[in-house]
């Protein structure tokens, strides 16, 4: 049975169960990167403490996503979303009565966000590929642009609203916020694997009947993902965008609002123009999937390196504010369209694996990008974002080269 074949067993609210849960989700760890930052600023002086925590947190994750996009496509992607929904919960119940009763040491604050870090890298990859499972083709771009927009509307808003909490209710009280917003998600993730299995939608068979072993099993999606050129495309295209700009932006944006924008105040305005473009493009993209895909895509990129171009000559914060949102616009819209066109693209029994891959690329190059910031700094600010920006460009021209992208429908 094709997963086609499967849609109509599933009503509306198994649907609306699904949003609410990726959507708590997202937020939820949109508050909790939040929440563990100023925790650990509290622990110990700002410096290595708090990079130490959070290379806990985001080692793991990106170590574990490729194994993780094999445990998906072998137990199914309902399995795996809602047991990791549940470590999360576990994880921060014991983080939570560990700050309430006891003064846990950042060794164990780190431990922890470690465990978190692990359950993060089965997740992501298996709550993209329970979409194709649950929701109908035609309304993928819909529901990913619904959860996606709630994961930039987390980014958004999550730091003032954490913040906030912090200092009315404090640190434990915040943390127990947080963790229920997690078990309502989890909930309503063990909701859709009862629903899953009751209706037979699962293919236990996994890989076509077979049970490769795990290293051949890894190596199947690899390869599937290199022969296959939209896969592998896109896959370049998200890396290359994540190198070029997430340092830039966050570690070259800070220099650029100190020096030009009038001090460290403006970075937040601008990067908030950035969230508020990321949330109107995914939004955009979901209530109307553009015809031409594969033109959509090579715009999207090329919306991006025209935008960090932009931030090249930008001298006042409106101007860069307007920049940053088109940065985030296409970002947005972009990341929409790339994974709905991945969800109905890559078998089943290899979605799990490719969408690991999405996760990897989107997270794993975020150190090189701080590095990469740091090495062209030291020429300016002008030559940091004209770098970034020109390498975007290049890459939306390469995408553009590739006729299996650029005829993609």
């Amino acid at each position: 049975m094709t997963i086609g074949e499967r849609h109509g067993r599933l009503g509306r609210s198994h649907l609306r169960c699904l949003v609410v849960g990726q959507g708590l989700a997202a937020v939820t760890d949109a508050l909790f990167i939040v929440w563990l930052t100023l925790y650990v600023l509290d622990l110990a002086q700002p410096g290595l403490a708090t990079g130490f925590v959070l290379v806990a947190v985001a080692l793991p994750r990106a170590v574990l996503l490729p194994p993780a996009g094999v445990l998906v496509d072998r137990l199914g992607p309902d399995r795996v979303v809602a047991a990791a929904a549940w470590l999360r919960v576990a994880v921060l119940l014991t983080l939570g009565a560990l700050v309430t009763f006891a003064a846990p040491s950042l060794t164990t604050v780190a431990l922890l966000g470690g465990l978190l870090g692990a359950a993060d890298a089965a997740y992501f990859p298996a709550a993209l590929a329970l979409l194709p499972a649950v929701v109908p083709t035609e309304q993928l771009a819909r529901v990913n642009g619904l959860v996606q927009g709630a994961e930039s509307g987390g980014d958004l808003v999550g730091p003032a609203v954490a913040a906030g909490c912090i200092a009315a209710a404090g640190f434990p009280a915040t943390l127990g916020g947080i963790t229920a917003m997690a078990a309502l998600a989890a909930a309503a993730f063990s909701t859709l694997a009862r629903v899953v299995r009751r209706t037979g939608d699962r293919d236990d068979k996994g890989d076509g009947g077979e049970q490769p072993g795990n290293l051949r099993a890894l190596t199947t999606g690899l390869g599937y993902a290199w022969r296959e050129p939209v896969v592998r495309g896109m896959l370049a295209a998200i890396a290359l965008i994540n190198l070029a700009v997430v340092g830039p932006v966050l570690v070259g944006g800070a220099v650029l609002a100190d020096q030009r924008l009038g001090g460290a105040g403006a970075l937040g305005i601008v990067l908030s123009g950035f969230g508020a473009g990321s949330l109107a493009g995914s939004l955009a993209a979901g209530r109307r999937p553009p015809a031409r895909r594969g033109r959509t895509v090579v715009g999207g990129v090329a919306a991006i390196g025209a935008g960090m171009v932009g931030l090249a000559a930008v001298t006042q914060v409106l101007t860069a504010t307007a920049v940053a949102s088109l940065i985030g616009l296409g970002s947005g819209f972009l990341g929409v369209v790339v994974v709905s066109t991945l969800q109905e693209r890559v078998p089943e029994h290899l979605l799990g694996r490719v969408l690991s891959l999405v996760v990897l690329a989107t997270v794993a190059f975020d150190p090189f990008s701080y590095v990469l910031a740091g090495a062209l700094l030291p020429y300016g600010t002008t030559t940091l974002f004209l770098t970034s920006g020109t390498a975007v460009l290049a890459c939306a021209a390469l995408v553009a080269t590739s006729p299996a992208v650029r005829s993609l429908r």
